[in-house]
């Protein structure tokens, strides 16, 4: 079974290894039939400490690290790079 990949800005860097990922995503109400956004945060596994805060990052599940850690950093990209990808 594939592990799931999620994109999500870098909220907090605090802890030593660890980044706290909020993930947004957009449904349609039931009812209403309006696009409503709902995110959620992450902790994510980061070994070298290289994200900060603003940063666009890409998640993968793993394996449990600790009772909140089961994700882990696959790529990173600075904040810059993803507001040019994005008004382009």
């Amino acid at each position: 079974m594939p592990r799931r990949v999620m994109q999500g800005k870098v909220v907090s860097d605090a802890p030593d290894k660890t980044i706290v990922v909020l993930v947004e995503r957009r449904i349609m109400h039931p009812v209403y039939k309006k696009i409503i956004r709902k995110s959620k945060k992450y902790h994510a596994h980061d070994e070298g400490n290289a994200c900060k805060n603003g940063d666009i990052v890409r998640i993968r599940e793993c394996r449990p690290i600790s009772k909140k850690k089961c994700w882990e950093v696959v790529t990173e990209a600075s904040a810059g790079d993803a507001e040019a990808a994005q008004s382009a």
